[in-house]
């Protein structure tokens, strides 16, 4: 007897290897399984809670269409973090070309505030924000995998796609430039 979605188990790699042979409706697990990391991903980047919905139905679409190319040797949540990096990335960009060209940009300013145990008043949490500006994309994501989320060097490597001297370097200058922001150079 076929088990109900709601009862599936298994690994990633199961359950893709269910949808693989036919049983698209397989794939609502991996939605339910890694949603809310997505979901943070996303917003660790939009810094919006609607725009980070859109970016998790994003993903996790690409992700289907692309269910063929994904190498089973790797783990699929990191793959689709990375989907959801590049989704999230896309669309800031957009949002800056909309800025660029005159177009209407949402305002940010009722986003959810930053963890409390790391900003403790609205005076360090606007001035960390003009500082997170300073930084590259790729710094901000090391930067926020390291010093919120409390994810290693290795992690942050495997999760950026980039090396580990490389992400030691991102962090370390996404430390730097925040000093220096912070400082007033």
């Amino acid at each position: 007897m076929r088990q109900s979605i709601g009862q599936m188990q298994g690994t990633d790699a199961e359950i893709i290897g269910l949808i693989r042979n036919g049983d698209k409706s397989a794939y609502k697990v991996l939605v339910d399984r890694h949603s809310r990391m997505i979901f943070r991903v996303a917003y660790r980047i939009t810094r919006n809670e609607g725009d980070s919905e859109d970016v998790v139905q994003e993903s996790f679409l690409r992700a289907y269409r692309n269910l063929e190319r994904f190498d089973e040797r790797a783990s699929f949540g990191t793959w689709l973090q990375r989907i959801a990096t590049n989704c999230s990335l896309d669309l800031v960009r957009k949002r800056k070309h909309t800025a660029d060209t005159g177009g209407e940009v949402p305002d940010y300013a009722d986003a959810a505030p930053k963890p409390d145990r790391l900003l403790e008043s609205s005076r360090m949490r606007e001035q960390l924000e003009r500082g997170m500006q300073t930084l590259s994309e790729q710094e901000r994501e090391a930067f926020l995998m390291r010093h919120i989320e409390g994810q290693s060097i290795p992690e942050i490597s495997d999760k950026l796609a980039i090396g580990i001297s490389a992400a030691k370097h991102s962090v370390f200058r996404a430390v730097e430039k925040l000093r220096r922001y912070a400082a007033g150079r």
